[in-house]
């Protein structure tokens, strides 16, 4: 599927167009930051997952879930202490 880059454009700067003046500064540091982010530029291009989510994992995440909730796992305090942080 071909990706119209100037309707993008174009939408975007509608977008910008109606930013209340507060707001400017924020979003002007949230596209500061994706743009000079090679990590969150490289997430926001990648293709979706088109593996399937097999029963299997369903079942292992079903399983994680309820140990979490009866408590089980490791605590984030003693995690970062285990790497030393």
């Amino acid at each position: 599927m071909a990706t119209d880059f100037s309707s993008e454009k174009r939408r975007l700067h509608e977008l910008v167009d109606q930013l209340p003046p507060e707001r400017s500064g924020a979003f002007l540091r949230a596209l500061k930051s994706l743009s000079a982010d090679p990590v969150l530029l490289s997430l926001l291009n990648a293709p979706p997952d088109d593996e399937p989510y097999t029963e299997g994992q369903r079942r292992e995440d079903a399983q994680a879930e309820d140990a979490i909730a009866r408590g089980e796992g490791i605590k984030h305090e003693d995690l970062l202490r285990e790497f030393g942080l």
